[in-house]
């Protein structure tokens, strides 16, 4: 049996009509390939700037409160937290020195390179963070819950660097997922 198949010819969109009480030739032409603005939390906006210096200073106050602890390199969860909230901190501050220059400069930063790069990026460091705080969050229970020892130990630091990595993966989640966003929307 033959089907006939759907031809599709391109058809071209009709020029835009002139606004009331402007004559023929006085429209708002708007140029071809115009984009929207970017979405408040990508990069190259003050809002992902925001985003970027808040997930360095939780990262860093993670780090801060870990280190601050003689005991902490005991526990491979709390090496690995210390270890994902440096590169955590290093990632953040130096996309936020990225930011910067594009918001100085007055630059997008839509590169489909760009993008990719950096959600390659934000996903690799929120992976590796949120999991630091996991594996903390339970040894912090298993010490403070499970065995009652926690007069031996410095559970309340703890737990604060748990909540601190934790509070940096919340605020890196956006901007992963506004990346993502514009890298799959292309």
């Amino acid at each position: 049996m033959r089907a006939s198949r759907p031809t599709v010819h391109p058809v071209e969109a009709p020029p835009p009509a002139p606004a009331q009480g402007q004559g023929e030739g006085e429209g708002v032409a708007h140029p071809r390939g115009l984009r929207m603005k970017d979405p408040p939390g990508a990069p190259g906006t003050p809002a992902g700037l925001g985003l970027r210096l808040a997930q360095a200073f939780f990262a860093a106050a993670a780090l801060a409160v870990m280190a601050s602890t003689n005991d902490f390199p005991s526990v491979s969860a709390f090496s690995y937290l210390v270890a994902a909230a440096i590169l955590q901190c290093l990632w953040s501050l130096s996309l936020a020195f990225v930011d910067i220059y594009a918001l100085l400069v007055k630059r997008s930063l839509r590169n489909a390179r760009a993008v990719c790069i950096f959600t390659i990026g934000d996903g690799i460091t929120g992976t590796l963070t949120l999991g630091a705080a996991c594996a903390s969050a339970g040894i912090t229970v298993l010490i403070g819950n499970d065995l009652n020892i926690c007069a031996e130990n410095h559970c309340a630091s703890f737990e604060t660097a748990t909540a601190m990595a934790f509070i940096s993966w919340f605020a890196l989640a956006p901007s992963y997922v506004l990346n993502f966003w514009s890298m799959a929307s292309r």
